[in-house]
């Protein structure tokens, strides 16, 4: 099955086929760093981690280009309220994504290009548009024409006739057309300002997605993507500069967005006062587990977040996770020859793996792929309960196929299977060392029928989320 994705513009699912073989150019929308990164911040950014994985498990190399909006009104605003200048708070807040995002096991993008470092190149984009008809200059300030562009609104299904009569009765009337927008500003006092044919001033929000795609992937891409709230006005505009601009169409081959997400079936908002931050959240609940929670949804799909949901969510990675103990606990096992059980369970993954890459194939659909995965969890602590009970033998073959295809599938998804005590530690082999000590202490006191000192150092470990686990073969541990 070939990829297929739905592509935003057309509203239909399409067959991707890159621009070049082989080679896949994507430009992911960032954020504005005028706070901590937020929910709905994180939802785009792990859904196009997943599908640039995705991407190069199937073979393509990606290059992957994320900006962020470091000049802005609400970073201005922000930077006023604390008596700071603007790039003191660009650079906070920067700093803080890349934080947030590499708790959430990110992958770094492999240009993040800043407004401010790209003023020269979106001044040379704007003197061209005017040159070429499609932007005015009125006062210092520089808009383009919608009118100029003939198919301004394809992105959105828009027409400027309906834009223009559910227009503000306070639209600027220097404008020629109601939805004319700023490519450049001028300059206003205590805001910062760069020079320009037009007098000083700053750019305006669009024009910048248009300078940087243009400059580090080329005319022409294959996907853009970004939040559902992006369609209109931001990547519609995007669009009419940049194939302005270049007199190339189209400007990008795939549009991907993503569905918004809604706090207890609310629009998050901060005057509703669910306005939940990514820091605050973590604060409550591991890093993997909100990961596992947006990938649980599709892409496309509303996501409603609440923490009923998320702890749904921490009890089914969970259970993916006791499948990879497992895996761990059947290498302890002398091997055997192969046989039927171990025949089955290959099998298994090899159907697994059919149906993760059919559920991907099918637009990034990750809750279908996740389900693959539940499926052979199955299988194995089928297999691990027949292994442990003496029922069948150990196939080292099959087993190393298996944990492979395990791995590798979380790994796509960007989800770590490894015990969420040993990864908070960074040093697996001491804390399993710790836990073999602790383990064998309280072996010892039962030995002795020491109860309470047996029970203490259970219940201790209970409260501190760690389960012991009594099998045939001795005491596991795992975290609940």
């Amino acid at each position: 099955m070939s990829l297929k994705v739905y592509n935003t513009l057309t509203k239909q699912k399409e067959e991707f086929v890159p621009l070049t073989p082989g080679k896949v150019k994507m430009y992911v929308c960032g954020v504005t760093p005028y706070n901590h990164p937020h929910i709905g911040n994180a939802r785009p950014f792990i859904t196009w981690d997943v599908i640039r994985r995705y991407l190069e498990y199937s073979g393509y190399e990606v290059y992957h280009v994320q900006n962020f909006t470091d000049v802005d009104d609400k970073i201005i605003n922000t930077a006023k309220t604390e008596q700071v200048t603007w790039d003191v708070i660009a650079n906070r807040y920067i700093g803080s994504y890349f934080e947030v995002m590499d708790k959430l096991n990110i992958r770094r993008a492999h240009v993040y290009p800043k407004v401010s470092d790209h003023i020269p190149d979106i001044v040379a984009m704007v003197r061209t548009l005017i040159d070429k008809g499609f932007a005015y200059e009125v006062d210092g300030d520089v808009y383009y024409s919608v009118e100029k562009f003939s198919s301004y609104g394809k992105l959105s299904g828009r027409s400027l006739e309906d834009m223009k009569a559910g227009a503000r009765v306070d639209v600027d009337e220097r404008k020629q057309h109601p939805m004319d927008f700023a490519l450049w500003k001028s300059a206003k006092p205590g805001e910062p300002s760069w020079d320009s044919p037009w007098g000083p001033g700053r750019p305006g929000w669009h024009i910048e997605c248009s300078v940087m795609s243009n400059k580090y992937l080329g005319k022409s891409f294959d996907f853009h993507g970004g939040g559902s709230d992006l369609v209109f006005p931001h990547h519609e505009n995007e669009i009419a500069q940049s194939e302005a601009f270049t007199g190339i169409e189209p400007f990008v081959r795939y549009w991907l967005h993503n569905g918004f997400i809604t706090v207890n079936e609310e629009k998050m908002s901060k005057s509703l006062g669910n306005f939940f931050l990514v820091v605050d959240i973590l604060e409550h609940f591991r890093p993997e587990v909100l990961r596992f929670f947006i990938l649980s949804t599709h892409y496309r799909s509303p996501l409603d977040f609440n923490d009923e949901r998320l702890q749904e969510a921490g009890r089914s990675l969970e259970r993916l996770k006791t499948a990879q103990v497992n895996l761990k606990h059947l290498e302890t096992f002398p091997a055997s020859d192969t046989n039927e059980d171990s025949q089955a369970l290959s099998a298994a993954a090899d159907t697994a793996v059919t149906e993760f890459e059919a559920a991907m194939d099918d637009d990034f659909n990750t809750a279908l792929a996740i389900s693959s995965l539940f499926g052979l969890a199955k299988e194995i602590n089928i297999y691990h309960s027949k292994v442990t009970g003496g029922k069948t033998g150990l196939d080292a073959t099959a087993l190393d196929h298996v944990s492979g295809v395990y791995g590798k599938l979380a790994d796509i998804l960007g989800i770590s299977l490894d015990s969420a005590a040993q990864a908070a530690d960074g040093n697996t082999e001491l804390v399993n060392e710790l836990m073999n000590i602790i383990i064998a202490i309280r072996q010892e006191a039962r030995q002795k029928k020491d109860w309470a000192t047996a029970d203490q150092i259970r219940d201790k470990l209970a409260a501190a989320g760690i389960v012991l686990e009594d099998s045939p073969q001795g005491v596991r541990w795992k975290k609940k």
